[in-house]
């Protein structure tokens, strides 16, 4: 029970200094927003890249369901809360990578290799001062050419330590766009500071 009046503790102090929304859909357009930085977009040789920090709100609306009680909110903030979300979308004309960047049957199947199981080797975060956050993991789900991205989601780990630092580096390795490295810088001011929702 101490970790849970902990954790509420740190919500009600949190809330202090971020914004709280009545609906997730009201938190999407202030995400959206790049002058929060929530959302960073580059334009690199014609692919479209663009980064998302997923607040821990968000991830417990996926996970509430219908039946939504304090006792539920509480324990699934704890759960997600321990963690760092980004969410990664590339593409080219408005279509996924797969669609697009490959010119032959070798190529796409050395990319859906790639995407399904070596962007820990591809996608670097990292402080100014070069200390690396461990990939937790990462999620690929293959829309078989139905959507307009190829989106991914990294897991971190929230520790504090690296919190302390101004900004993080995330950087994406050349996935045969010939894009080179291409790199954001993510404020830890939108993490420890990050909008929350009212879920009662």
């Amino acid at each position: 029970m101490n970790r849970i009046y902990l954790l509420l503790v740190l919500i009600l102090i949190s809330s202090c200094t971020s914004k709280t929304f009545e609906t997730k859909e009201e938190m999407w357009k202030y995400l959206q927003d790049k002058d929060h930085n929530y959302l960073q977009e580059k334009n690199v040789n014609g692919y479209d890249f663009s980064l998302l920090y997923k607040p821990t709100d968000l991830l417990v609306d996926q996970e509430l369901g219908d039946e939504i009680t304090s006792e539920k909110v509480v324990k699934l903030r704890e759960k997600y809360s321990r963690y760092i979300y980004f969410t990664l979308s590339m593409s080219r004309d408005n279509k996924e990578l797969l669609s697009t960047t490959p010119r032959n049957r070798q190529e796409f199947g050395a990319m859906v290799n790639e995407l399904a199981f070596g962007m820990d080797k591809k996608v670097h975060v990292f402080t100014p001062k070069k200390d690396t956050l461990d990939l937790l993991d990462y999620v690929y789900p293959r829309m078989y050419g139905m959507s307009r991205a190829t989106t991914m989601l990294f897991v971190y780990p929230r520790e504090e330590k690296y919190l302390q630092e101004e900004y993080l580096n995330l950087t994406i390795g050349d996935l045969g766009t010939y894009t080179g490295e291409v790199k954001f810088k993510v404020p830890t001011k939108i993490i420890k500071n990050e909008p929350t929702i009212e879920f009662y």
